[in-house]
C-alpha cells in the first residue's frame, strides 16, 4: 500500500465494466416490457432462431464498450459521450443480427430484414436509448468526485473532535 492519494470518482475502466452492465440490464429489460406492451417480437422475422439476436446485444455491448472507454479519455469526460455510445451500440445491434443470422446457415434476405426490421422499428430506438442512459452512467461514475465512506473521527479536517 502507498500512502499517495487515491484519485476521486472511478477509473475509467471500472465505469465502463459498470455500464456495460446498466447497458446490458436496460437493453434486455426494455426489450422484454416493450415486446409484451406491444404484443410484438423484438425480431419478426420467422425462421432465424435466438443466434441472430444473441450476436446482435454481444456485438452492441462491445461497440458500446469500447466507444465507452475512448470517451472517458478526456479529463473530465464530456456527457456527450454518451450520444456516440448510443449510436454504436443501435449500429452494432443491427450489423450483429445481420452477422449472426449469415453464420447460422439463414437466408442472407432474412437475415438482411431482421436487421431492417431492427434498425427501422422500436427495437432499435430501445438499444440506442439504454446505451445513452448508460453511456451517461459511465460519465457520471468518473466526473462523481465520490469516496469511501469515513468515520466522523477519520475526518482529518474536523473541527469539533
Amino acid at each position: 500500500m502507498t500512502d499517495a492519494p487515491r484519485p476521486a470518482g472511478v477509473t475509467p475502466p471500472v465505469a465502463v465494466v459498470f455500464a456495460t452492465a446498466v447497458f446490458l440490464a436496460l437493453a434486455i429489460a426494455g426489450l422484454g416490457v416493450a415486446s409484451l406492451a406491444l404484443d410484438a417480437d423484438v425480431i419478426p422475422v420467422r425462421g432465424l432462431g435466438p443466434l441472430p439476436g444473441v450476436a446482435g446485444m454481444l456485438l452492441a455491448l462491445s461497440v458500446f464498450a469500447g466507444v465507452l472507454l475512448w470517451g472517458l479519455r478526456a479529463v473530465p469526460p464530456g456527457y456527450l459521450t454518451a450520444v456516440p455510445c448510443a449510436l454504436g451500440a443501435y449500429v452494432g445491434e443491427t450489423v450483429g443480427i445481420a452477422i449472426g443470422a449469415a453464420v447460422t446457415g439463414g437466408d442472407a434476405a432474412r437475415g438482411l430484414a431482421a436487421a431492417g426490421a431492427v434498425a427501422l422499428g422500436w427495437p432499435g430506438a430501445v438499444v440506442a436509448v439504454s446505451a445513452l442512459v448508460a453511456g451517461a452512467f459511465g460519465v457520471l461514475l468518473v466526473r462523481s468526485g465520490g469516496e469511501r465512506p469515513h468515520w466522523r473521527w477519520e475526518r482529518e479536517d474536523d473541527e469539533d473532535r
